[in-house]
């Protein structure tokens, strides 16, 4: 990112806080006058002491504006830690709503981990660079302009001699500043490959675990950890040369300042007392000279962690309100904010149950999952009406997954149009048409927390009748009642406390309690026991009757149940008919059948 990019990107996060952050500011200021006086009464002290008045007075007013300033310093420290907080906070709330929102295709190309260390430890860079370094900057400006002004006031030659020191090894300092912004984005992309590594073996635990590949992932792991590391020191060198600097500039200025001030003290060019308020001024001069140099440190810092966070919220995200509708309605409420979906949302005659089956029509859709990827789907033609079950069969790479994913608009077709009531799915507010569906994936996932959890992930406000009901269609009515604690009984890290058919039956559940109009399953049934597989089957073709459902099957027991069939194959819709039909006129089919469907499919 470009330095205005970066600047325009920091005002969004700090421009909310910018009331607070200016009192902040304008108490600091507050505090380094206070600091500007004692030297002044300083001077006083000096020449009192030369004339042997009383000092009481002037310690007294050197006590005054110590304690003041150190007070009113600590509040304006506490209201920009405390803003600094809140700016976390929004920008945590932001990314974390918009990776939420962000489109498959961006989740499937980009490290899960890598999206949550931009969530955790890029978010917390802002701490300091969008207040601590805005107002360091501000307030370290302004103090060290006014401490120069009051040490040329006092002496021009001595000020030259400080300024000479400063200016040349700030110069020095401005050259490394570039290098801690690299190592620091360096490092930040490494913790984000820890992220992504760990999130990966925790993903599969047990089959990491089975293939003894624990020190394989450690190592990968520690390499990460490694590099984070190795960039991390050498942004930490960088800002230890950056912020010694300051103390070897003062350093070295006072032995310059005490040489030349003392000859021009025996010279009379000056007095004692104006050498001594000069040099503490000077040391004066460490604090707004530090701030400069924290805050283009900071900033060379927080730069890196922006750009990270720019990137990630520049990822293509779902739009709530139909394709074309760019008017603040549709999906959202005001502000822009979405609102809760509900079946019936958006437009009369919503995607409730009471509309009855869905229909759902493919007119010659072609679809690649990214461009540099060859075609899924070449011109698929179907239609579906409903209610009525509705196989896809075919061998592996069929396409027949992808069908799914085009009718909840996960993806948006290449060509073609995807209809569902006749509708284009794009002219669909997406909660709309999701409310209408209800969906099992291939892997049936399972969500850590509570059972009940689970089952009302997409129905958050069934009864509990509802669920009995549900329960019992899925044959779960058994487990729950074996469960120490029913319903609230914790299933696990993506329900490791399950088995497979468990998993898969409450998958089923979850959709089921959602009172689809259309209902995707895709091979739901894969890791059930007969008995269970014959129970499901059952609830499925009950569900048929009122609902319109197509299946992913793999086995001619679910095959047969079928009103219809469609025959994918490379991409393309085969055939389309029943069992009988099928069998008697297409020989892929024919070959599926005889080998009982047995053929992982995709």
């Amino acid at each position: 990112m470009s330095a205005g990019e970066t600047w325009r990107a920091l005002y969004r996060h700090f421009r909310p806080h910018r009331r607070t952050v200016a009192l902040g500011g304008f108490l600091a200021l507050i505090g380094a006058a206070t600091g500007l006086a004692q030297p002044l009464a300083a001077k006083a002290l000096v020449d009192r002491l030369g004339e042997d008045g009383s000092i009481t007075g002037i310690l007294l007013m050197l006590t005054a504006l110590v304690v003041a300033g150190t007070a009113i310093e600590a509040v304006a420290s506490y209201l920009l830690e405390r803003t600094a907080e809140s700016v976390v906070l929004a920008a945590r709330r932001t990314l974390i709503g918009r990776l939420l929102r962000l489109r498959l295709s961006e989740v499937e190309r980009t490290q899960p981990g890598d999206l949550m260390s931009r969530v955790t430890s890029d978010t917390t860079l802002l701490r300091a660079v969008t207040t601590r370094s805005i107002v360091s900057a501000a307030t370290g400006g302004l103090a060290f302009l006014a401490t120069i002004v009051l040490m040329g006031v006092m002496d021009a030659v001595l000020l030259g001699v400080t300024l000479g020191v400063i200016v040349l090894i700030g110069g020095a300092v401005a050259l490394v500043m570039p290098r801690i912004a690299r190592a620091t984005r360096r490092s930040q992309e490494a913790v984000g490959e820890i992220s992504t590594v760990l999130e990966r073996a925790f993903g599969a635990f047990r089959t990491l675990k089975a293939s003894g590949a624990e020190e394989r992932e450690s190592a990968v792991v520690a390499a990460a950890a490694q590099e984070a590391w190795r960039h991390g020191v050498r942004s930490a060198k960088w800002q230890s040369v950056a912020g010694s600097s300051v103390g070897l500039a003062v350093q070295v200025s006072f032995l310059a300042v005490l040489g030349i001030g003392g000859a021009r003290v025996a010279s009379g060019a000056i007095t004692v007392s104006t050498l001594v308020a000069f040099l503490l001024y000077l040391f004066f001069l460490i604090d707004p000279v530090s701030k400069l140099v924290e805050a283009v440190t900071q900033y060379q810092v927080g730069s890196a962690a922006i750009a990270r966070i720019e990137e990630a919220e520049r990822l293509e995200t779902e739009t709530l309100e139909p394709a074309g509708t760019h008017d603040g309605g549709g999906a959202y409420g005001e502000g822009g904010t979405p609102e809760a979906a509900s079946p019936g949302h958006g437009t009369p005659g919503g995607a409730g149950p009471d509309r009855g089956p869905a229909t759902v029509t493919f007119e010659d859709v072609r679809f690649r999952y990214r461009e540099d990827l060859p075609y899924v789907h070449h011109g698929v033609t179907f239609e579906v009406p409903g209610p009525g079950m509705t196989a896809f069969v075919g061998p592996s790479g069929a396409g027949k997954t992808t069908v799914f994913g085009l009718v909840e608009r996960f993806y948006e077709a290449s060509g073609g149009r995807v209809l569902v009531d006749g509708r284009d799915v794009r002219e669909w507010p997406l909660p709309e048409l999701r409310a209408a569906i209800g969906y099992v994936e291939q892997d049936a996932p399972v969500l850590a927390g509570t059972l009940r959890e689970n089952l009302v992930f997409a129905a958050p406000d069934a009864s509990d009748a509802d669920i009995r009901e549900v329960l019992v269609r899925a044959r779960l009515d058994g487990l729950v009642e074996r469960l120490p604690d029913g319903l609230e009984t914790l299933v696990g890290h993506r329900g490791s406390k399950l088995s497979g058919g468990e998993r898969q039956r409450v998958a089923i559940a979850r959709a089921l309690l959602r009172k689809p109009r259309l209902l995707l399953l895709d091979e739901a049934t894969s890791q059930l026991d007969a008995v269970n597989e014959m129970a499901l089957r059952d609830a499925v073709a009950e569900a048929a009757r009122s609902v319109t459902v197509l299946v992913v099957a793999h086995r001619l027991s679910t095959v047969t149940l079928a009103d219809r069939i469609v025959v994918m194959d490379a991409g393309r819709v085969r055939a389309v008919g029943t069992h009988d039909e099928l069998v008697a006129n297409d020989p892929l089919y024919g070959e599926l059948a005889a080998t009982q469907f047995l053929a992982a499919a995709r």
